[in-house]
Parts: C-alpha cells; sequence; structure tokens
C-alpha cells in the first residue's frame, strides 16, 4: 500500500517560482475553464502540420455584470454571463457554476524533485466557467465590453 501525506497550503503560496499554470480567478474564487468544440486557429496561424506557427491571444475573461461597487456580496446573479474573448474577432458567452464538491490542485512540498509522497495543497477550486455556445463575431472598432 502506498501513503502520500498532504499538507495544506504554505502562507505564501504566490512564490515565483510556482510551476503551476496560474488559475482563473473569479469574483467568488478560482475556477476551470470548460471549453466544449475545436478552436479553429484564423488562416496564417498554422502549418501544414495543423500546428500553431504564431502566438494568437486567448483567454481576456470579462464578467460583465460583476460590479463590486454595486454587487451585493452574497448575489450570484453576476455568475450567469462570462465572456471569453478569443483573438480580436470571436466571442464566447458562458456562466460561471459551483462545482457539486470542491477540486485541490496539489503540488511537490519543497524543491524540485522533493520526495513525491509529500504534497501540498495549491488552491482550491470552487467553480468552472462552462462555454459551451458558438462563439459570436465582434466588431473590434467598438468596445467589447
Amino acid at each position: 500500500m502506498s501513503q502520500v501525506k498532504v499538507y495544506p497550503p504554505r502562507p505564501s503560496r504566490h512564490a515565483p517560482d510556482n510551476p503551476l499554470p496560474q488559475l482563473i480567478q473569479t469574483p467568488s474564487g478560482f475556477a476551470l475553464l470548460e471549453l466544449q468544440g475545436t478552436f479553429n486557429l484564423p488562416p496564417g496561424c498554422v502549418d501544414a502540420d495543423g500546428k500553431a506557427t504564431e502566438v494568437v491571444q486567448m483567454g481576456e475573461i470579462k464578467f460583465p455584470d460583476y460590479d463590486p461597487e454595486t454587487q451585493d456580496p452574497n448575489s450570484t446573479a453576476w455568475m450567469k454571463r462570462v465572456h471569453l474573448y478569443v483573438g480580436q474577432h470571436q466571442r464566447l458567452t458562458g456562466e460561471v457554476k459551483k462545482l457539486p464538491k470542491a477540486l485541490a490542485v496539489v503540488r511537490r512540498r519543497g524543491e524540485v524533485g522533493a520526495d513525491p509522497e509529500h504534497l501540498e495543497i495549491a488552491e482550491v477550486v470552487k467553480y468552472k466557467l462552462v462555454f459551451s455556445d458558438r462563439p459570436e463575431p465582434v466588431n473590434t472598432d467598438v468596445d467589447a465590453s
């Protein structure tokens, strides 16, 4: 039988040497990103093998219904609409959903090559952003908010 010890997060969880990608921060906490479908890169951004040849900005996320100045802290109405901008010309509309069970993101405790049987909780994720509809075209001449 194998045994792994899991430790609570250290106070300075956001060290610059953190090998994990940054998680998405929503007004209510960290979230997973759920995309359904395939992303087609713009012409000229892929080679003959279908591999990306250029970086395409993807990932500006906006919560258009969230206003910390006027928002009731207990309100979840802002969760009904979230936008993910893909490149300069497409926008996906989705929503924030609470996960049935929270997920813990764990990492090895200590330095690289540390004992894999000692893990610490890096973050706790309670929400996911779900984008299940087709992307909409966005006019870049108009403010996309």
